[in-house]
């Protein structure tokens, strides 16, 4: 066989070899989006996962963020979503996404991007501010509840219609220590006590808290487990309306507005914890997630 002969038979095959081998890769392709396309620190991003047209995809996707895995939860049939919560006090920047499914895997860059919160100075008298174990304790063991069923349905609804006196992510540093700063971790709500506080999506309250039994800093407190690694929580509080178990609707009345635990007056903090990570409510109250 001649020199050109070989050369067109070694081309013709390498092509064959690539074609099948490019619809291999193809046939078990993962589409992969997240949003919000262009998100800071605080928000919560939506990592979803789904096969080519016409594919399954046959178990739960493998998704890991700077070498951590997620949890990932069904949302659909052949569809898949995990969610990342970020917070004012890590550094804005690159994440690589690996998501791996169908034994094929996806190598992809998260952007971070920095957002600025202003900085405040509480100067707390002595003694004050400071908890309980038993109220941190408690706490920590509800932020850690994840259940798999997710229980709310699109836009969380603003829990008091109260004017909002304090923002998400403002820098605190108690009493001049500039060591150990931390933020705010959910929306303060200004509002006459005794004006009802609302469930902001449906689900089952898992943490009932009094100030009576030792939560010195969130007062009488409700929490409310949303599924899928989503809740919310309700502080300072005068009155509590519901009991731990209950199952609530969003909307539902679960206590009024108060100034119990580490409180300088009558208002609502409302916050929402990811994964165990206080975010912004804001983008859950104007856009959600389904």
């Amino acid at each position: 066989m001649s020199y050109q002969n070989l050369r067109r038979l070694s081309v013709l095959l390498f092509a064959t070899v690539g074609s099948t081998l490019s619809a291999a890769l193809s046939a078990h392709a993962l589409d992969v989006t997240v949003t919000p396309k262009k998100p800071r620190l605080g928000d919560t991003l939506a990592i979803t996962v789904k096969p080519d047209p016409g594919e399954q995809l046959t178990q739960a996707p493998v998704i890991k963020v700077a070498g951590k895995k997620l949890p990932v939860y069904p949302i659909a049939a052949n569809r898949w979503r995990a969610f990342l919560p970020t917070i004012p006090l890590e550094k804005h920047g690159r994440r690589s996404l690996i998501v791996t499914g169908n034994q094929q895997a996806r190598n992809m860059v998260l952007w971070i991007g920095k957002k600025w919160f202003r900085t405040q100075s509480i100067w707390l008298p002595p003694g004050t501010g400071s908890g309980t174990d038993f109220e941190f304790d408690r706490v920590d063991a509800f932020k850690a509840i994840v259940s798999p069923k997710k229980l709310w349905s699109g836009k969380f609804r603003r829990p008091n219609n109260g004017p909002l006196t304090a923002g998400y992510g403002i820098k605190r540093i108690y009493n001049g220590d500039y060591s150990d700063p931390d933020y705010h971790r959910g929306l303060d709500y200004a509002g006459w006590g005794g004006s009802p506080v609302k469930a902001s999506a449906a689900g089952q309250v898992r943490l009932v808290g009094r100030e009576s039994q030792g939560f010195r800093i969130h007062g009488n407190v409700v929490g409310i487990d949303h599924g899928q690694g989503v809740n919310t929580v309700y502080l300072h509080l005068r009155d509590i309306k519901v009991k731990e178990g209950q199952r609530v609707r969003a909307g539902q009345i679960i206590g009024t507005v108060g100034s119990t635990g580490a409180s300088t007056g009558p208002h609502l903090h409302f916050g929402l914890n990811v994964n165990g990570q206080a975010v912004d409510p804001t983008p859950w109250l104007k856009w959600g997630f389904q």
